[in-house]
């Protein structure tokens, strides 16, 4: 049986960019706005301090792990709110190549390991609407030793170490939301998988996307009346049902796109009758045809210039 959860998270691919050791001492302050930011990982080795993440703000204390799928304006700051004086643009960096927020040549008073990654997927701003915009999970020592295990293989040079790393990426990621209490809250695919009946009739779009799904075949997986079915599916990942598996064929479609598979092998897969059907549904749904770009996306692997992509 496939795991939606597993499958959103792998469709991601997610990669390590760049991690680092944040510290601050006495009263600090440090904001700054992320058009593109990458999913964002941290956790608060020592001590305590405050972030402020899209307006959520957030008190955080050593063995507290947060996980921020998207982020686009954030501050952090001491414990001890800062003075206007004390803000700064960016933290200072050390000797030791650790990321100073404060007060220079004193002892640190809180210390994060903050990991940034990228997600592959073309389809990444979509599929990232499938999952809680944040994700704060408080003494978890798996999750700790997880990140930790992240950061020394993407430090490293050792043999197989992208294939070690994609794999240890996608396990914290998972282990991650499904640790966390306050995910099933706002919409999106973990409330939904909490919900018994909801979660059989995903898990069945998730094995078999090339059935000719309607919300009755979906509410008759449910054990639900069509009208149930719709309001509780909506109210739970916040699109419908059939925007919900437009979205999950067109991402599969990109990913096997991207692959190089052949335009009529994917439209079958995904569940098109035929290729014209599919072209004109993909075109929509990614702003140039399937033909264009699957090449498009070879090329980038290749790396080779090209255009960007259209976003739809």
């Amino acid at each position: 049986m496939i795991d939606p959860l597993s499958s959103v998270v792998a469709l991601l691919q997610p990669k390590m960019a760049h991690s680092k050791i944040v510290t601050g001492a006495g009263r600090w302050g440090v904001r700054g706005e992320l058009d593109d930011a990458p999913l964002c990982c941290c956790v608060v080795l020592d001590g305590k301090m405050r972030y402020t993440i899209d307006g959520t703000p957030l008190l955080v204390e050593a063995g507290d792990f947060l996980l921020i799928p998207s982020m686009a304006r954030f501050s952090a700051t001491s414990f001890e709110p800062p003075d206007d004086a004390q803000w700064q643009s960016a933290p200072a960096v050390l000797e030791n190549g650790e990321h100073r927020n404060g007060l220079l040549g004193v002892d640190a008073d809180v210390r994060t390991l903050v990991g940034f990654c990228h997600l592959g997927s073309p389809d990444s701003a979509l599929l990232l609407t499938l999952l809680p915009s944040l994700v704060h999970i408080r003494g978890d020592q798996r999750l700790s030793s997880l990140v930790q295990l992240v950061i020394d293989e993407s430090r490293a040079h050792r043999a197989a170490r992208e294939v070690v790393l994609e794999r240890l990426l996608e396990v914290m990621l998972i282990e991650a939301l499904r640790s966390s209490s306050n995910a099933v809250r706002s919409p999106g695919l973990l409330r939904a998988l909490a919900d018994s009946r909801l979660a059989h009739a995903i898990r069945r779009i998730h094995e078999r996307p090339q059935e000719p799904w309607t919300v009755a075949l979906m509410a008759k997986e449910s054990a639900l009346s069509r009208s149930a079915f719709f309001e509780r599916f909506s109210a739970a990942l916040g699109v419908t049902p059939m925007q919900y598996l437009l979205s999950w064929r067109m991402a599969l479609a990109s990913n096997r796109l991207a692959r190089g598979q052949a335009i009529a092998e994917v439209a079958a897969q995904v569940g098109y009758s035929s290729a014209s059907t599919f072209t004109v549904a993909f075109t929509r749904h990614a702003g140039m045809p399937p033909g264009q770009y699957s090449r498009s996306r070879q090329a980038v692997a290749d790396g080779k210039p090209t255009a960007p992509l259209a976003t739809a």
